[in-house]
């Protein structure tokens, strides 16, 4: 079900705004300057002042070029996004090339590019800027020039602390840039999910116009369908028993009048019979939801359970109707043979129980069901997974007031589990009806 509902371009979700990337290179080059000026005026150690000039001047002018060939809203494919990291790499790892190598304290500052491209960028494209800062780590090690220190003295750090240096530079780059990419690509997957759950509602809702768009064309029209039921009338009057065209007017009369009779029942399905049509008892709910999948080669069995008080008659709800067949569904493609659907009420509560006989849920993912784009529940034949289906059918059943919990039967021949619940008083309104909020 999720291909239906116009997931968005993967490949949009990745282009970061040139905008971003400029303010955060004007931010390292006013740093780089005050560093260097104060390593090497204030504190007058010995430095190349002009080298590391001209490096800071150099990512000073491509962010000019940047900001004037292109305009602030410019979103870069990944390619390009890639390479002006790894530009701000080449560039740090210049600096401290000339200032140290990995005995400069600011050598952690490599990982800031890495971290940058995994919040933005694909995971492959992170992948290939990590090795390659990691492996210019590793040449710093070995070749770079002195750390600015007191002019006569020779500073002379022990290899043990330059390994340390680049274990911690290695490190912070994996766990920074790992946990950067799992928490932006949650929100990336959670905007998606969204995205997709209103379309859905948007859907539901043009649906539901239709029934006003009925009424509006019924009462448009019913003026000059009477105009051309009069006319017919008044020629069949005058042309008496001529029989060249009697049987024509008296068939255009019969149409006309055909019509009429269509435009009124529209009218009276837009207003007498609106609240009943809107009217849906739990039965028929039920019934609806079930009808779709009964010809899946599934047997679907209804077992009514405790029945307290007058049948619960809520309002027809497109978005319980879609959440409701979206579990349905889910339960026949993991289904073995057989999908036990059963139903209670009381003066106080509305419960459904969705049983299938099919592997069940993973116990490892029983508590995170219901986020979008989860890992794939072990399947039978179709090998379909769990996630965006299943967040929008919970997200949408909540909305309705509903309470919705995930298991497993923990019976022999049966397998996973779904209990839907209202507060009575939440199903007869229908939680809110709609919901349709955007």
């Amino acid at each position: 079900m999720l291909e239906r509902l116009g997931r968005p371009d993967p490949l949009q979700i990745h282009h970061l705004r040139l905008n971003t990337l400029i303010r955060l290179r004007w931010l390292a080059i006013i740093g780089q300057s005050a560093a260097v000026l104060i390593v090497a005026y204030g504190l007058e150690f010995p430095l190349p002042v002009s080298m590391c000039f001209a490096l800071i001047a150099l990512s000073a002018w491509l962010n000019l070029f940047l900001a004037f060939r292109y305009p602030a809203t410019h979103r870069l494919p990944p390619r390009f996004a890639l390479g002006i990291l790894l530009f701000d790499a080449l560039q740090l790892g210049g600096l401290l090339f000339m200032t140290g190598g990995l005995t400069n304290p600011f050598s952690l500052l490599m990982t800031v590019p890495v971290v940058i491209s995994a919040t933005s960028l694909p995971a492959r494209w992170t992948l290939l800027l990590g090795l390659a800062v990691v492996a210019m780590a590793s040449l710093l090690v070995f070749f770079h020039l002195p750390l600015p220190w007191f002019p006569g003295i020779d500073l002379s750090m022990p290899f043990i602390y330059v390994a340390g240096m680049w274990m911690a530079v290695v490190s912070s780059i994996a766990f920074t840039a790992i946990y950067a990419y799992r928490v932006a690509e949650e929100a990336r997957l959670l905007a998606n999910a969204l995205s997709a759950t209103e379309l859905v509602l948007q859907r539901e809702q043009h649906l539901s116009a239709l029934d006003g768009l009925a009424a509006a064309a019924a009462h448009e029209l019913g003026t000059p369908l009477a105009t051309i039921a009069l006319v017919a009338k008044e020629m069949e009057r005058a042309l008496g028993s001529d029989s060249r065209f009697r049987e024509d007017v008296v068939l255009l009369r019969s149409q006309s009048e055909r019509c009429r009779e269509i435009l009124k029942r529209l009218t009276s399905l837009s207003s007498e019979s609106e609240e009943h049509m809107a009217r849906l008892p739990i039965t028929s709910l039920i019934e609806e939801v079930i009808a779709p999948h009964r010809d899946f080669g599934i047997r679907i069995v209804l077992e009514p359970g405790e029945r307290q008080g007058a049948e619960p008659v809520g309002r027809r709800n497109p978005g319980v109707i879609y959440g409701l067949g979206n579990l349905v569904e889910n339960a026949v493609d993991f289904a073995r043979e057989t999908v036990v659907l059963s139903w209670r009420w009381s003066e106080t509560r509305v419960e459904l129980t969705l049983v299938d006989d099919g592997p069940g849920f993973p116990a490892e993912i029983i508590d995170r069901i219901g986020e979008p784009y989860m890992t794939k529940r072990p399947a039978g034949e179709g090998g379909r997974g769990l996630g965006l289906g299943l967040f929008i059918a919970k997200t949408l059943l909540e909305r309705s007031g509903a309470t919705v919990t995930f298991g497993n039967a923990g019976e022999p021949g049966k397998g996973a589990l779904v209990r839907i619940s209202w507060p009575r008083a939440a199903f007869l309104s229908s939680g809110g009806r709609a919901e349709l909020a955007y």
